[in-house]
């Protein structure tokens, strides 16, 4: 999943949701919609309203709409993150025929924005590279940390795109295929740097300094380029290659850091990092 996008609409009501790049749909909060929908004063309101609905679902023969619900975790409005019921657009569409209210039609629209939003940057791709650049702006990144930012998801993006040519489709193998190429440069699997950078569910590249990026982006771009050349297939020989982009990067980390004297990975997050908030220094 991408990270979670919060929205304001209906006046002050805030409905969180969650793009999922494998599903290519959106998982939207179903507490946060039942509380726009019923004009619930609070989300532990709008919990109350959804635990009676899905009693009175299962009583009627519909748990499996209940069954494809699932959990992710958001930050709820004490600031904490926690679980919370999600559901993608069409299941959604369900919950809210089963709910009485004048303002279902006006949320079905906004659904269908949203969905008219995804396709438009499928069209447009320059679109999404824009969204995201202004989504890192609110954030208070600098512009020079997003332009590199921005272009890692390029790289990733043709490395993926690679993995896929060469037979490995399961989410679970592009995960041990980026944790492998993370520890071979880096010298740390990719919960050892997020913990080392005192990360939770954070995303672990927004919370690199440039030169963290730079040699990630060096190892992707490295096992790309190899993988065009020996043509692997399967999981064993796409894991050889991995391994090799991720030595080329290392090669340079050890190089720079024997010169330089000093470490390119660090405990450092976008909570300290200087660079990424326009500063000098860090």
């Amino acid at each position: 999943m991408s990270g979670s996008n919060k929205i304001s609409i209906f006046g002050d009501k805030e409905i969180r949701k969650e793009w999922n790049d494998e599903e290519q749909d959106w998982y939207v909060s179903i507490v946060d919609v039942i509380g726009v929908l019923t004009d619930q004063p609070t989300q532990r309101n709008a919990s109350t309203y959804w635990a009676v609905m899905k009693k009175r679902l299962i009583d009627e023969g519909a748990d499996q709409l209940l069954t494809k619900c699932k959990q992710l975790k958001m930050k709820a409005a004490d600031g904490r993150m926690r679980m919370t019921d999600v559901a993608n657009t069409k299941e959604i569409l369900r919950i809210i025929q089963s709910i009485p209210s004048p303002k279902a039609e006006p949320f079905k629209v906004w659904l269908a924005q949203l969905g008219k939003e995804r396709i438009d940057e499928v069209t447009d791709p320059e679109i999404a590279i824009e969204r995201a650049f202004q989504t890192y702006l609110r954030k208070g990144y600098s512009e020079r940390w997003i332009n590199q930012r921005i272009k890692t998801m390029e790289v990733r993006k043709e490395l993926t795109d690679e993995w896929q040519r060469s037979g490995v489709t399961e989410t679970e193998e592009f995960a041990t295929l980026t944790d492998i190429m993370t520890k071979g440069w880096s010298g740390k699997t990719t919960r050892e740097y997020k913990n080392f950078k005192g990360l939770k569910k954070e995303n672990l590249r927004d919370n690199m300094t440039n030169m963290e990026l730079v040699l990630n982006m060096l190892a992707e771009v490295s096992a790309t380029e190899i993988s065009k050349d020996v043509d692997p297939i399967g999981m064993a020989e796409t894991t050889a290659v991995a391994k090799q982009g991720a030595s080329v990067a290392k090669d340079a980390r050890v190089s720079f850091e024997k010169r330089s004297g000093k470490k390119i990975v660090t405990p450092r997050n976008a909570k300290n990092l200087k660079e990424l908030k326009g500063e000098k220094g860090g």
